[in-house]
């Protein structure tokens, strides 16, 4: 059984993480000429000054929710999947020539076809590194951050002649508008809250179960977890690098398909957002665990609304918003460095967990 001390130095360091996150990023708004208070509130308060604000966050939760969801995956099995928005893209292009020929079908039918297309697309594309990595011990990082940009190149390309609308004359490369039988319903009217917060929701859940429920998660766990003992073991450690790989760029493709679906409603430029790479931060923040992908993704959904009201109310410039991102991604490097430190953990034991300080530990 863990120990009281364990838990309050856990307590203890992500406090003082938070702590110096805040003070940094104070910093960082006083170098750009902002006032410190005002821009925290304005992150913190705006999203809940009305029930459409919420939905906002709520929306944007739903991408960095099932794109975490796969980092956690192939994270947990030792591989760094660094393209999910490479994955995202071809999960976009996909979907949307699924939906575009949909037309006809009924909507309980073309809405899972074109989510189903966007999961294939990022499988496949995922599994190229994964395969890569496997069986060529090709440095996954190298191998996704090229694959990001050969996707988006691709995706301009698509929604430049294949996909483009043919009576656009504005200018701006972007596919046909999806049509009815292929989007996803607004739960409100008037709130920009759809249908893939449940396809979200539904994959924490599925996520969870395989992870630590089935046999081929406790494998990619241990596969992660050492190399040289899974294969000792017995464990297929190359299949389930391509097996998590898969997975999580299923995921990706998915996110991909859902915003395209639920919020854009065509393809063009700039459609991803970002997400792909908040999605990472996301799954870091959590832990790798998909039940914490949920509070995660809606402290990072409240960060991404904030991006356009700072613009607006403030003088502080929204790229803040990814220089925060950047400064977390930090703090969580550091923060598991010194959790993980039986050093650290054992002079915090000393000082407070003694006798003269009234606390024992059990």
């Amino acid at each position: 059984m863990m120990n009281n001390y364990k838990l309050w130095f856990k307590i203890s360091v992500i406090a003082c993480a938070f702590l110096i996150a805040l003070i940094a990023g104070a910093f960082v708004i006083l170098a750009v000429g902002g006032n410190v208070f005002e821009t925290y509130w304005i992150i913190i308060s705006m999203p809940f000054r009305n029930f459409r604000s919420l939905c906002e966050v709520f929306t944007r939760m739903i991408p960095l929710t099932i794109i975490a969801l796969g980092i956690c995956v192939s994270s947990r099995c030792g591989i760094n999947n660094i393209g999910a928005e490479g994955q995202m893209y071809m999960g976009v292009v996909a979907s949307c020539a699924v939906a575009l020929h949909c037309e006809a079908l009924p909507k309980f039918v073309a809405v899972p076809l074109c989510i189903i297309a966007g999961a294939l697309a990022g499988a496949a594309y995922g599994f190229i590194p994964g395969f890569l990595k496997a069986k060529l011990e090709v440095s996954e990082l190298l191998s996704t951050v090229m694959l990001n940009y050969a996707a988006t190149q691709f995706f301009l390309f698509c929604i430049r002649v294949p996909l483009l609308d043919p009576n656009e004359k504005t200018g701006t490369p972007m596919s046909s508008r999806l049509p009815e039988s292929a989007v996803l319903s607004k739960f409100f009217r008037g709130a920009s809250l759809h249908q893939g917060i449940i396809l979200a929701l539904i994959l924490v859940a599925v996520i969870y179960v395989l992870l630590f429920k089935t046999t081929w998660g406790y494998k990619m766990r241990a596969a992660g977890a050492s190399e040289r003992a899974a294969n000792y073991g017995g464990i297929d450690v190359p299949f389930y690098l391509i097996i998590a790989m898969c997975i999580s760029g299923a995921c990706s493709g998915m996110a991909g398909a859902v915003e395209l679906m639920g919020v854009q409603g065509r393809a063009m430029s700039g459609i991803t957002s970002g997400y792909g790479f908040s999605g990472i931060v996301v799954a870091l923040f959590a832990a790798l665990h998909p039940i914490a992908v949920i509070p995660a993704s809606f402290c990072f959904g409240i960060l991404l609304y904030s991006q356009v009201n700072l613009q607006i109310l403030t003088s502080v410039p929204p790229n803040l918003v990814e220089t925060v991102q950047g400064i977390i991604i930090l703090i969580i490097v550091s923060v598991q460095m010194v959790i993980n430190n039986p050093y650290a953990l054992e002079k915090f034991r000393k000082r407070f967990f003694t006798k003269k300080t009234g606390l024992t530990e059990v």
